[in-house]
C-alpha cells in the first residue's frame, strides 16, 4: 500500500515486504555509503593542512573538491543506467574498491597532481553508491517507506559527515596526514568484505523481469524517457537549490571562512560544523516522516528551506559589524542543516515518475543537479576570494545566484509535475477497477 500525492492510499502489487532481513541488507548499503562520505568530507576538515602540504592558493585548493565533484556529477547518469543494468551489487562492489584507492592514494601523494587524480578516483567512487542504495531501498522495501528509507540513508551519510568532522580532525592533527588518511581507508575494506557477504541486489520472489536491452539505443531511450518526466526534472531542480549551500560549507569553504573571516579557532569552527550535521541529521527524521504522510508537503518544504537558508545568509554576510554575532552563526549552521535533508525530497518527485526499470537512470539525473551547483559554488568561491582578496562576504554572495535561477524552474515545473502526477493516480484508479477478482 503505498499514497498518492493527496495521501489517498494507493495499491501497489508486487510490494517488497521489507522486514529484519530487508534492514540487514539495506544496512551493508548504507554502510558503504557511510564510508562514501566520510571519504568525500574528509577534505573539509583538512582544507588548511592541504594548502600548507601542496603550497596551494584558494583556487587551486577549491580544484581539489570542484575536481572530486565534477567526476561525481559526471558520473550520474552513467552510475544510474549501470545500476539499471548490472544491478546494485556489482556497482557498489566497484565503487568501494575505487573511493578506498582514492583515499590512499591521497594519504600518499607526494604532489599536488597526484593528490588531485586521487580525489578523482574517490569521487569516481563516491558516486556509486548513494544511487545504488535508493535503488536497494526501493527493491527491499515497500513503497510507502520510500521517502523515509530515503532520508534515513541522508541522514546515515549526514553520521558519515560527522566522523570526519569529529574523529578524522582530531586524528588529523594527532597522527597527521599520512597516518589518518591511510587509517581511514581500512574502512573501506571493511565494508567491502561486509558487501560481498551478506548484500544481495532483491529480495526472494521480487526478481525484476530479465534484461532484453543492450547498446547504445537503450541508454538514450533511458535517459530521454527519464528526462521527459516534469518529476525527474524538478526532481533534479529541487536538489540542485536546496543542496549546494551546506555542501560548499561541509565540504570546503565553511572552516576557511569561520576562522580567517570570522575569526573563530578551529574548535570552535569545528563544533558548528558538527552543528550543521546535527541538525541535518535532526531535521531527516523530521522530513521524512512528514512527506511519507503528506506528499503535498514536497514543494513546500523545498521552497521554504531554499527562503530560509537565503534568508540567513543575507543576514550573516550583510552584518554591519566586522564579524556576526555568534548566535548568527548557529543560526545560520543549524538551518544550513535542513539543506541535505530538502534536497532527498527531490527523489520524492522522480520516484512516482519513473517505472522500477528507470528508477537508476532518473535518480542520477536528479543526484547530478546538486553536485553541478555544490562544484559551481566551490570554483565561484575560490576565484572570487582570490580576485578580492580573500573578501568573504563578496565570495559568498555567488550562493544566492544560483539560488534565484533554481528556484524559478521549480516554480516552473512545480505544476506540470502535480497534473502528470494527477493524470496517473486516475489511470491507476480505472485499472485497478477493471483487474478481475
Amino acid at each position: 500500500m503505498s499514497r498518492d500525492a493527496y495521501g489517498a492510499a494507493v495499491s501497489l502489487p508486487g510490494d517488497p515486504p521489507g522486514g529484519r532481513r530487508a534492514a540487514l541488507v539495506w544496512g551493508v548499503g548504507v554502510a558503504v555509503y557511510f564510508v562514501a562520505v566520510i571519504f568525500r568530507t574528509s577534505l573539509g576538515v583538512a582544507g588548511l593542512d592541504a594548502a600548507d602540504r601542496f603550497d596551494v592558493n584558494a583556487s587551486a585548493l577549491s580544484t581539489f573538491s570542484i575536481l572530486q565533484l565534477l567526476v561525481y556529477a559526471g558520473m550520474q547518469i552513467p552510475v544510474g543506467l549501470m545500476v539499471d543494468r548490472l544491478g546494485t551489487k556489482k556497482v557498489l562492489t566497484l565503487g568501494v574498491l575505487l573511493f578506498t584507492l582514492g583515499q590512499l592514494g591521497f594519504a600518499l601523494s607526494p604532489s599536488y597532481g597526484m593528490a588531485l587524480a586521487s580525489r578523482a578516483l574517490l569521487g569516481c567512487g563516491d558516486a556509486m553508491t548513494f544511487i545504488s542504495v535508493l535503488r536497494l531501498g526501493s527493491r527491499w522495501f515497500p513503497a510507502r517507506r520510500g521517502p523515509l528509507v530515503a532520508q534515513l540513508a541522508g541522514l546515515v551519510g549526514m553520521a558519515g559527515n560527522l566522523v570526519s568532522t569529529i574523529v578524522l580532525s582530531r586524528l588529523l592533527h594527532g597522527v597527521g596526514w599520512t597516518a589518518a588518511f591511510a587509517g581511514s581507508s581500512a574502512a573501506g575494506v571493511l565494508v567491502l568484505v561486509l558487501l560481498l557477504l551478506f548484500l544481495k541486489d532483491h529480495p526472494e520472489g521480487h526478481e525484476p523481469a530479465p534484461a532484453t536491452h543492450a547498446g547504445a539505443a537503450f541508454v538514450r531511450r533511458q535517459i530521454a524517457e527519464s528526462w521527459r518526466e516534469p518529476g525527474t526534472r524538478l526532481g533534479m531542480w529541487v536538489h540542485f537549490t536546496t543542496q549546494f549551500p551546506a555542501m560548499v560549507f561541509l565540504l570546503l569553504w565553511g572552516m576557511p571562512f569561520l576562522v580567517e573571516d570570522q575569526g573563530l579557532d578551529r574548535g570552535t569552527a569545528g563544533e558548528l560544523l558538527t552543528l550543521v550535521v546535527l541538525s541535518n541529521m535532526v531535521v531527516g527524521l523530521v522530513y521524512g516522516q512528514i512527506i511519507a504522510r503528506h506528499h503535498a508537503a514536497r514543494a513546500p518544504l523545498a521552497l521554504g528551506t531554499i527562503a530560509v537558508t537565503a534568508l540567513l545568509w543575507a543576514s550573516t554576510l550583510a552584518y554591519p559589524a566586522d564579524r556576526a554575532p555568534m548566535w548568527l552563526l548557529i543560526t545560520l549552521c543549524a538551518v544550513l542543516g535542513a539543506c541535505g535533508p530538502a534536497s532527498m525530497i527531490g527523489f520524492d518527485f522522480a520516484r512516482p515518475a519513473n517505472p522500477p526499470e528507470r528508477q537508476g537512470t532518473a535518480s542520477g539525473i536528479v543526484n547530478m543537479g546538486g553536485f553541478v551547483a555544490s562544484m559551481t559554488t566551490l570554483f565561484a568561491v575560490g576565484v572570487l576570494l582570490d580576485a578580492t582578496g580573500d573578501d568573504y562576504r563578496i565570495a559568498f554572495s555567488s550562493v544566492f545566484v544560483l539560488e534565484a535561477l533554481g528556484v524559478v524552474q521549480i516554480l516552473r515545473l512545480k505544476a506540470r509535475t502535480a497534473r502528470r502526477e494527477r493524470e496517473r493516480l486516475v489511470a491507476s484508479r480505472v485499472e485497478a477497477v477493471h483487474v478481475p477478482a
